[in-house]
């Protein structure tokens, strides 16, 4: 709580100097985002929409292939295999997202050129399937935890209803279990919304307002990376906008959040 309270002092703190300069606005409406400019233009749009861009391609990826993984693994598999295959599959969450950031680099946007003639090397789709990839554990293992958790007695009822297994687990495992998946799926969205290494090294770092997944982007997290490395004066409008984008990607992340807290309660009360 205390850690809490002190980032969103911060944040708070930092971007009130920024918004003294930039009208919030500006800073909304403005279509082009060039802090490095003769005149600067601060339209935080561009970088909005890249994160939301790689964001859905990630989730697209993500959440059916982690919620069958899920399926699988809970109703389906043998236990061995089970024991087998579940701590391998967290272990995607255990690789440096740097090593994801070459990963989509170097073989992924190469193997989707071969597929889309005139795909840049640098661009949101590869940055997005990567980051899917990366966070199907977080899907799949949450989830899997979720939907043995449900009573037998349900699976049990089911059967004997003639129910088949297939069934019963899309139409009486998966609701029963729905608050945790619903908290797995959450996890997952904050999760690629913060994301920073791979969309730094394979999306382009280029503030560019548009919803072609094909073409390059940059990202909240993209941005605040390239400030970082000490383009811009410390103090100066232009350094201080990496605290704009940061209480933008904190209200973005606040918001998921209190979206899936409302959801699994619900789900809760249903079950």
């Amino acid at each position: 709580m205390v850690s809490t309270g002190g980032i969103v002092f911060v944040l708070v703190v930092e971007s009130a100097g920024f918004f003294r300069e930039v009208s919030l606005r500006e800073c909304v409406t403005d279509r082009m985002w060039a802090p490095l400019f003769a005149e600067p233009r601060f339209g935080i749009r561009p970088l909005v929409g890249g994160t939301l861009v790689t964001t859905g391609i990630a989730l697209a990826v993500a959440l059916p292939l982690g919620t069958i993984s899920a399926i699988y693994l809970s109703e389906f598999a043998p236990f061995r295999f089970r024991e087998v295959v579940k701590p391998m599959l967290e272990l995607l969450s255990a690789v440096p997202t740097v090593v994801y950031g070459y990963f989509a680099l170097l073989f992924v946007a190469p193997l989707l050129q071969r597929f889309i003639p005139g795909l840049p090397l640098f661009s949101m789709l590869s940055a997005g399937i990567v980051m899917g990839i990366m966070i199907i554990p977080y899907v799949s293992s949450l989830s899997e935890d979720a939907m043995r958790a449900v009573p037998m007695l349900l699976r049990e009822g089911s059967y004997a209803l003639g129910a088949s297994k297939l069934t019963t687990a899309v139409r009486v495992v998966m609701p029963a279990a729905m608050s945790g998946i619903g908290a797995a799926y959450i996890l997952a969205i904050s999760r690629a919304v913060g994301e920073t290494m791979i969309v730094a090294i394979a999306a382009g770092m280029q503030p560019n307002l548009t919803l072609d997944p094909t073409e390059p982007a940059a990202t909240l997290t993209a941005y605040i990376v390239q400030v970082s490395l000490g383009d811009l004066p410390h103090g100066s409008v232009g350094y201080r906008s990496i605290f704009a984008a940061g209480i933008t990607l904190f209200v973005t992340t606040f918001a998921f959040n209190i979206v899936g807290h409302v959801l699994r309660r619900r789900f809760r009360e249903s079950y």
